[in-house]
């Protein structure tokens, strides 16, 4: 087998990956797809940490909305994203994929705390990380620390999952039939359009320390082996003057 383009990277779910045709939850079979995906690139020796969002289950923004204290709705959802990062943890074990979960919430029954070098030493053995309780500060979307984790373990690749949407564009494509896609941009590029599919906290983290990130759909089966492969998937955020 060729060697993979990058061999540690940080993939990033929404929690909206979860629910599959559901409203709101975990629907069983899209989380079994979900874990079949991960599996097919640590079957490639990559070594892969794992950011998962919770909006399945509760949107921090919305009860705010409603009159909730910002801090307090976004440690709830903060606590979505743990139930996700186990349920991700059960399925990935029972196709035999070894895996630890790290909390950036302190919760030793059921995570293990969120210590860089152990996460990196668990990567290094071939586990799979899966990073929970977004970044353990209010104010954040599940995009920064994403962005966050891949810095700190030293991530060739932010790869951010979108569901059923196969890259960025220039308009919501799934209300406007003419809109653009792209296939590369530069950071700056991604920043400056105000493209509303990436977090710009996380953005220029990731500009900051020229750390490239794939936009691609999850759930075009094979997509992230591809990825993984060298093939062009998705949108391609890149610094200036970079090489594909």
């Amino acid at each position: 087998m060729a060697e993979p383009t990058y061999s540690r990277v940080v993939l990033k779910m929404s929690g909206d990956s979860f629910k599959g045709k559901r409203e709101f939850g975990i629907d069983a079979p899209t989380l079994q797809y979900l874990s079949s995906e991960i599996k097919s690139i640590v079957d490639m020796d990559v070594e892969v940490g794992v950011v998962v969002g919770g909006g399945n289950m509760w949107r921090g923004a919305d009860h705010e909305k409603r009159g909730m204290d910002r801090s307090t709705a976004d440690f709830a959802g903060m606590l979505a994203t743990i139930m996700n990062a186990l349920a991700l943890q059960d399925a990935l074990e029972r196709i035999d994929v070894t895996v630890r979960t790290q909390s950036a919430i302190s919760m030793p029954s059921v995570a293990e705390p969120y210590i860089r070098r152990r996460a990196i030493r668990h990567l290094e053995k071939g586990r799979v990380v899966i990073f929970a309780g977004g970044a353990g500060v209010p104010y954040m979307t599940t995009d920064t620390p994403a962005a966050l984790r891949a810095l700190e373990i030293g991530a060739d690749v932010l790869i951010m999952a979108k569901n059923g949407v196969d890259g960025l564009y220039d308009s919501d494509p799934q209300t406007n039939t003419a809109a653009k896609k792209y296939d590369r941009l530069t950071h700056h590029e991604a920043l400056s359009q105000r493209l509303q599919a990436l977090d710009s906290t996380a953005l220029s983290l990731c500009m900051d320390n020229s750390l490239p990130i794939v936009v691609f759909d999850i759930f075009k089966p094979g997509n992230l082996k591809s990825i993984l492969s060298g093939d062009h998937v998705g949108t391609l955020i890149i610094e200036e003057g970079a090489e594909d």
